[in-house]
């Protein structure tokens, strides 16, 4: 069997032996959600598996397969959950997954855990099951895990930012299916991706012009027809790979600094 970071690719023994090591254990969280014409909707689950597996790499961890559903998409954010395709889950039901698996992963035996975001709208619900299998855990004396929170786009700087987007960069909420993740799919998963499909009179309205304010029932016209916020014309391959090398980087930082490993 070969070897790999990936839990769902060990036998059991094997993963028991690497847990024996007090390795950081990587959950990546993502969504099934549309992504406009020119990629495939798996592009939350499938990129945030890649970058938490890349992450793992680098400090000897263990990545958990990911939570592919996600809370649903917002207007503002992902085009909205009336788009067809985005398949999505209510609060409850996120916080009530995350609670299992991070619940069971500490009962196993791993003290070191990171849940990596990679679907905008999840990150509190989260934030709620993380918090809540703390207190089950506790309750049953087991206080020495810790647990650290990441979105993988918080780690590209400001620096990278500059270089990728020179025409000015709209903020994360915008970068729906845009330059960030086609340019890493264009990378990671060439071809789950058709720039040929980016119809010009389908990628109007963008950067996507929204009120500052949430409507229910959704007002479908909100949402630029493609169900894209912003172009993703400029998207490369090469800025794919600064993009991942970036927030490789940064992330693999800030988890040395938090929980203490030896460079």
């Amino acid at each position: 069997m070969k070897k790999s970071v990936y839990m769902a690719e060990m036998d059991a023994f094997t993963y028991r032996e690497k847990l024996a090591e007090n390795p950081v254990v990587f959950v990546p969280v993502g969504a099934l959600e549309q992504h406009g014409s020119h990629m495939a909707m798996c592009v939350d689950a499938y990129l945030t598996k890649a970058m938490a597996g890349a992450t793992a790499e680098r400090v000897g961890g263990i990545c958990a397969e990911p939570i592919i559903y996600g809370y649903k998409s917002q207007q503002r954010s992902g085009g909205g959950f009336h788009l067809t395709g985005t398949t999505s889950l209510d609060g409850s039901t996120l916080i009530a997954i995350v609670r299992d698996i991070a619940r069971n992963l500490v009962e196993d035996g791993a003290r070191k855990v990171v849940f990596m975001n990679g679907h905008y709208e999840n990150y509190q619900f989260v934030f709620e099951g993380v918090d809540l299998a703390l207190r089950d855990l506790r309750a049953k004396g087991i206080e020495d895990a810790r647990v650290m929170l990441m979105s993988y786009w918080d780690f590209v700087d400001d620096k990278t930012i500059e270089e990728l987007y020179p025409e000015g960069f709209t903020g994360w909420d915008l970068e729906h299916a845009g330059v960030m993740e086609t340019s890493l799919m264009l990378l990671l998963y060439p071809d789950l991706v058709d720039m040929d499909r980016i119809d010009p009179e389908l990628y109007t309205g963008l950067p996507a012009v929204l009120p500052n304010y949430d409507m229910l029932p959704i007002v479908p016209e909100y949402t630029p027809p493609s169900g894209c916020l912003s172009h993703p014309g400029a998207s490369t391959r090469e800025k794919g790979v600064i993009l991942r090398d970036v927030a490789v980087k940064n992330m693999v930082a800030a988890i040395e600094k938090e929980f203490g490993l030896s460079k």
